[in-house]
């Protein structure tokens, strides 16, 4: 497995790992030190201490003790040792016994110390354990308290150490997020932008890098907008200078007479400049001034196929899902956009048929048409602005060569795509991808 496979991919995670990582190995480390260390010295230390009051203790009984004998060291061994004897008279230990790992370090001790058979077990349900030992009439049992032989720290002092990393951490999740608000909030608001939304909420905070980044977004939307409306301003400037000298030709044609075919061949070409004018006002304004508003696509997909079909005959539009959902969108763009690709399809095709589709993250309108198609190596290169393909979309059909340029604009806007496939029908495919 790939390390960035499991890294995290949020700017959030990642910071969070930055932390978290270091905070576990720390405590990896320092258990680890304090147990191979520490805690084994201690437990060593505290092994030999026990061996030697073990031992001193079975010196004093000897290997045969009397009764008495047996008293009095029952005496010292709780008054001194805090240690409760018992004597198992006639008592023989079993060969080969098992030992607990946790009285390792203790059974060595004692097998250096006394010099005689033992056997060692914790007492269930209570906090003690025992050492039996082998004398030559009995058997010693020492009922012992695990505090004499283990440290209770140990544990206090792992869980302290965890518990103050848990504290560290979730401190440092606080502050975490304070920091990493502002750079969401800037992300969010770019892409706002990149859908082609007005961002009217986004505030400079945060970090002196977060806001540097911030102030420079700003102005870049600042630039964005008014290269926008100057060039909007010049766009309505070109059309009426466009259209004043057309209109001055059109008035000198009905002024003429007795020349009905001349008037007629250039009022059509009158006609035909006034389109190509009008469309390429259309591409060229993009309607990035348009505001957003919550609209239903399954209505504009009607009042577009409406528009281009009006007898209903040639446009099929199949029911869209329950729950359509509104959500905001230039609705003069996408429904021009819609009325070119309907016009086209009109224009090289018989039939035609739309539909809707909802998915979690954007929404698909799919237009479907029955005609030549475009071949998948002219694709690319007919979306381009005044590009017309000889064989199927020609001349003569009166096109400006801007329709799928329009549309895919508009798309774009609103940062979404535009995408032409082969259509079941025989024809093109275009789907239309706007995200929710």
């Amino acid at each position: 497995m790939r390390l960035r496979n499991i890294t995290p991919k949020s700017l959030f995670g990642r910071m969070l790992a930055i932390i978290l990582v270091p905070i576990i190995l720390v405590q990896i480390i320092s258990v680890s030190i304090f147990y191979e260390r520490h805690w084994d010295w201690v437990s060593r230390h505290m092994s030999k201490n026990l061996a030697k009051d073990l031992g001193l203790l079975i010196d004093e009984l000897g290997n045969e003790p009397s009764k008495d004998q047996r008293a009095l060291s029952a005496v010292r061994a709780r008054q001194y040792f805090d240690i409760i004897f018992y004597w198992l008279d006639g008592g023989i230990l079993k060969p080969n016994q098992s030992f607990k790992s946790k009285f390792r370090n203790f059974r060595t001790s004692l097998e250096s110390r006394i010099k005689k058979p033992f056997y060692l077990s914790s007492i269930e349900d209570s906090t003690k354990f025992y050492v039996d030992i082998q004398l030559a009439n009995g058997i010693v049992r020492m009922n012992i308290d695990n505090k004499r032989l283990f440290v209770p720290t140990g544990i206090t002092f792992i869980i302290w150490s965890v518990g103050a990393s848990v504290i560290l951490f979730s401190i440092a999740i606080i502050f975490l997020r304070g920091q990493v608000r502002p750079i969401l909030k800037l992300a969010n608001a770019a892409r706002q932008i990149g859908f082609g939304r007005e961002v009217t909420d986004y505030n400079i905070e945060g970090a002196t890098e977060v806001r540097i980044a911030g102030r420079a977004f700003q102005a870049m939307r600042h630039r964005i907008n008014k290269q926008i409306s100057e060039r909007t301003s010049l766009l309505a400037g070109v059309s009426h200078d466009l259209k004043t000298p057309l209109t001055r030709m059109r008035l000198q044609l009905a002024m003429m007479s007795n020349i009905e075919d001349i008037k007629t061949e250039f009022e059509n070409e009158i006609i035909e400049l006034e389109n190509m004018i009008d469309a390429y006002l259309d591409f060229a304004r993009n309607d990035r001034e348009e505001q957003m508003v919550d609209a239903s696509l399954f209505k504009l997909l009607q009042q577009a196929a409406k528009s281009s079909d009006p007898d209903g005959r040639q446009i099929h539009i199949s029911i869209p899902p329950e729950n359509l959902p509104v959500f905001p969108i230039q609705v003069q763009s996408i429904r021009r956009a819609l009325i070119n690709l309907f016009t086209n399809a009109m224009r090289y095709a018989g039939k035609a048929s739309a539909q809707i589709q909802i998915f979690d993250d954007h929404s698909e309108i799919i237009i479907d048409d029955n005609g030549p198609g475009i071949p998948r190596d002219k694709r690319e290169e007919v979306v381009l602005p005044f590009t017309r393909l000889d064989n199927s979309r020609n001349n003569k059909t009166g096109g400006t060569g801007l329709g799928l340029s329009i549309a895919k604009n508009a798309v774009l806007n609103h940062g979404g795509e535009l995408i032409l496939e082969d259509s079941p029908l025989g024809g093109l495919r275009i789907r239309l991808l706007l995200p929710l």
